[in-house]
């Protein structure tokens, strides 16, 4: 009897024993394998994970936006992702990073073959009343491609098919002595010089709260759109301009704070006018879509040593022709997006170009612009432009990684001189 306890007495220890060191080899586990355990587990937890230590204040906006726009992305394979024990209370830069053998399974990125089908049934209802409305009077009769084109061949159309000019004085209806005296008399490409490096910054909402200030900011040139501010956002967006793109519906209608707000006082201006499709310049000239050739005047003399330019019209429906002959189906006959205008004059100017926010990256948000609260799915999937089919090309050309656009909606590009056609 008095063996039989004994033995119970051991057995009751070596169990103690057992289940103590389980949990000490638990814990000690845990500690090496909290990061690597959750991004290999399924896809919602890898979504967690990589958002759990840079969730934005807008979460619940940011995730309805990409739960309604799920399809227009595509998953995809990264090799590694840097996760920072933000918990431990570890500064930024410490050894204390964990680098999983295998990132999630699942990234969402901008699928370059996205089609209208991907809409929402309001977006689509929109592009279908543009393509009927036909305002600019698109008769496209060029050609399509049946398969989708190299990079390379892509990039060749947009060399040796875009007119890159501005309006000079010798142009149509501008060549008199009026005119002479308010147009720049240097050519913009003597006024910006051979650019190397060079940024595009969008007015998404995603750049808010993207810490993408710096990075920015260290381009040799920085372009920037319509009255998107830098002052109190330079943490997000930076502060270097070296090109506004206007469209002319702003200098018309907001006439007096261009001519007197300081940040159109930076860098060098180009404003753009949507015309009448292929028109010639003096036709658009005689009927631009809106009249602001003297809200331009006034600028000028208000402001003669500022170098703004005028965008030749050709080019917007030089672009857009290339745009529709490398879709699938029929794009929006309405003129390109500022966006993408001002991404291919800068790799027109640039050696190579980053653009930020264009394709949306994880941060994605209905929230139009980071500077005001308004909210519209369209500024990211497009209404009035192209801008789905846009997005599918700047993703084929696209000589970054997805790593890049789902971390930082940065997409790279290369500049049109450095193509060998």
């Amino acid at each position: 009897m008095v063996h039989v306890n004994l033995v119970k007495k051991w057995m009751y220890v070596l169990l103690a024993f057992l289940v103590v060191l389980t949990i000490c080899l638990w814990k000690e586990t845990r500690k090496g394998y909290y990061f690597s355990l959750k991004v290999e587990s399924q896809t919602e937890q890898v979504h967690m994970t990589l958002w759990k230590w840079r969730i934005p204040k807008q979460r619940n906006i940011q995730d309805k936006a990409v739960n309604d726009s799920n399809k227009v992305f595509w998953s995809t394979k990264v090799s590694q992702v840097k996760i920072k024990d933000n918990i431990s209370g570890t500064q930024a830069g410490s050894n204390l990073v964990s680098k999983p053998k295998k990132l999630a399974d699942f990234i969402k990125v901008w699928n370059k073959d996205s089609s209208s089908k991907n809409l929402t049934p309001r977006l689509q209802k929109v592009r279908k009343n543009y393509l009927a409305m036909n305002k600019y009077h698109v008769n496209y009769s060029g050609l399509r491609n049946a398969a989708k084109l190299s990079p390379e061949k892509l990039l060749c159309q947009l060399r040796e098919r875009l007119n890159f000019q501005m309006i000079q004085s010798s142009d149509g209806p501008f060549n008199t002595s009026e005119w002479k005296a308010y147009l720049p008399r240097r050519n913009i490409s003597m006024e910006l010089g051979q650019l190397g490096q060079c940024a595009v910054v969008s007015s998404a909402g995603s750049m808010k709260s993207s810490h993408l200030g710096p990075e920015i900011d260290s381009h040799d040139a920085v372009l920037r759109f319509n009255g998107a501010p830098t002052k109190g956002f330079q943490a997000d967006v930076g502060d270097k301009t070296t090109i506004r793109l206007i469209n002319s519906q702003l200098i018309t209608v907001e006439e007096q704070k261009v001519v007197t707000d300081p940040q159109y006082n930076t860098g060098t201006l180009i404003v753009w006018d949507p015309a009448p499709y292929h028109a010639n310049i003096h036709e658009w000239y005689r009927k631009p879509d809106y009249n602001f050739f003297n809200s331009y005047k006034h600028y000028r003399n208000r402001h003669p040593e500022q170098p703004f330019y005028i965008l030749n019209p050709y080019m917007q429906w030089q672009l857009w022709d290339i745009l529709q002959e490398n879709s699938p189906e029929d794009i929006q006959p309405n003129p390109p997006s500022s966006g993408m205008l001002g991404i291919v004059l800068m790799m027109h100017f640039c050696d190579k170009v980053d653009v930020y926010e264009f394709l949306p990256s994880k941060r994605q948000t209905d929230i139009c612009h980071y500077f005001q609260k308004f909210f519209d799915q369209a500024c990211t999937m497009g209404a009035y432009h192209p801008l789905l089919f846009e997005k599918n090309m700047v993703k084929h050309l696209n000589q970054g990684t997805d790593e890049a656009i789902y971390t930082l909606g940065k997409v790279t590009l290369k500049g049109l001189r450095n193509v060998q056609c």
